[in-house]
C-alpha cells in the first residue's frame, strides 16, 4: 500500500475561496450547456449540488487521481440521486478524468454520459445509480470493504431529500450506525423539492436531523452553497472517525438561474435554446 500512495497522489487542492466560487459558476454553465444541448436532463437538481460537488473535489476534501481512476486508496464519491449526473459529469471533466468536449455529448446515442452515471462506460463515476434508494447501501459495502482491506479511505454518498423517503437508505443507515463505520459521509441535498411537488407535501424535511440521529448517525447542519460551511463541515465529518456522519446541506433546487429558482417544475426539464444566452448571461 505504501507503494500505491507514492504512486498516486491526491489532487491538489484550489486554496482561493474567490477561486472556487469562480469555478462553480463556470460548472453552472457546463451544466446548462450540456442540457440544452441535449434537450433533457435535470439541470436543476443538479445547480443545488454544485457547491458541495466543488468543495469536495477542488477544496482538497477528495483524494484521488484522474490518471489512476481505479487507485485503491483514493476516496469514494457516489452519486445516489443520479439523475443529477450532468454535475458529476462536469466535476470529472474539470478534474481531467476525460476532455470536457466530451460534455456537449450528454445522451446522445453512443455517449458514454448517459442519462444516469454508467461505472462501466465512464472513468470516476464509482455506481451506477438512478434508482433512487441504492447509493447509501452501496457505499457503505465500499466502506466496509476499506475495514476488510486496511484501507484508510472515505466514502462520501449524496443523496436526495426527495430520495430518502426510500426505506433502504434507513437499512443501510441502520446498518452503518451498528457497524460503527467511521469512514462513511452521507451528504443529503435538501433543495426542498422532488419530482412533482415539494417534499413536504410528503414527508416532514424538519425532522430529517431526528431521524439521522436517531438512526445512530453524527449530524451536521449547513447552508449547501455557502463554500466556507461545506469545507468545515466535509472536514469535520473526515475526522469523525467513531462512526457515520451525515451532512444535511440547505440549499435551493436550482439555485444561480432564477427561472429555475421560483419553480420546481423544471426538475426533469431542460432550458430551451432560445433562453440558453439569457440565462448563461445571468449566471455571468
Amino acid at each position: 500500500m505504501g507503494d500505491q500512495h507514492a504512486s498516486a497522489q491526491a489532487q491538489p487542492a484550489t486554496a482561493n475561496l474567490d477561486e472556487l466560487r469562480d469555478l462553480a459558476r463556470r460548472l453552472r454553465r457546463e451544466v446548462l450547456i450540456m442540457t440544452t444541448e441535449a434537450g433533457s436532463g435535470h439541470p436543476s437538481s443538479s445547480f443545488s449540488a454544485v457547491e458541495i460537488l466543488t468543495q469536495l473535489y477542488f477544496g482538497g476534501i477528495l483524494r484521488y487521481n484522474p490518471q489512476q481512476p481505479h487507485w485503491p486508496d483514493r476516496d469514494r464519491f457516489i452519486l445516489s440521486k443520479g439523475h443529477a449526473a450532468p454535475i458529476l459529469y462536469a466535476v470529472l471533466a474539470e478534474a481531467g478524468y476525460f476532455p470536457k468536449d466530451e460534455l456537449k455529448t450528454l445522451r446522445k446515442l453512443g455517449s458514454p454520459l448517459e442519462g444516469h452515471p454508467n461505472m462501466r462506460r465512464l472513468p470516476g463515476v464509482e455506481a451506477s445509480t438512478g434508482s433512487l434508494g441504492q447509493g447509501l447501501s452501496i457505499g457503505l459495502g465500499h466502506a466496509l470493504a476499506a475495514r476488510l482491506d486496511g484501507r484508510d479511505y472515505q466514502v462520501y454518498v449524496m443523496l436526495g431529500d426527495g430520495e430518502i423517503e426510500e426505506g433502504q437508505v434507513w437499512e443501510a443507515a441502520m446498518a452503518a450506525a451498528n457497524q460503527k463505520v467511521g469512514n462513511l459521509i452521507a451528504i443529503v441535498d435538501n433543495n426542498r423539492y422532488q419530482q412533482t411537488s415539494a417534499v413536504s407535501k410528503v414527508t416532514d424535511p424538519a425532522l430529517y436531523d431526528d431521524k439521522w440521529a436517531a438512526f445512530g448517525w453524527k449530524v451536521l447542519e449547513i447552508d449547501g452553497h455557502d463554500l466556507e460551511q461545506v469545507r468545515d463541515a466535509l472536514i469535520a465529518a473526515r475526522d469523525e472517525k467513531s462512526g457515520p456522519v451525515v451532512i444535511i446541506a440547505h440549499t435551493i433546487k436550482g439555485k444561480g438561474l432564477k427561472i429555475f429558482e421560483e419553480d420546481y417544475t423544471w426538475h426533469g426539464r431542460a432550458l430551451p435554446k432560445d433562453k440558453l444566452a439569457e440565462a448563461l448571461e445571468e449566471l455571468g
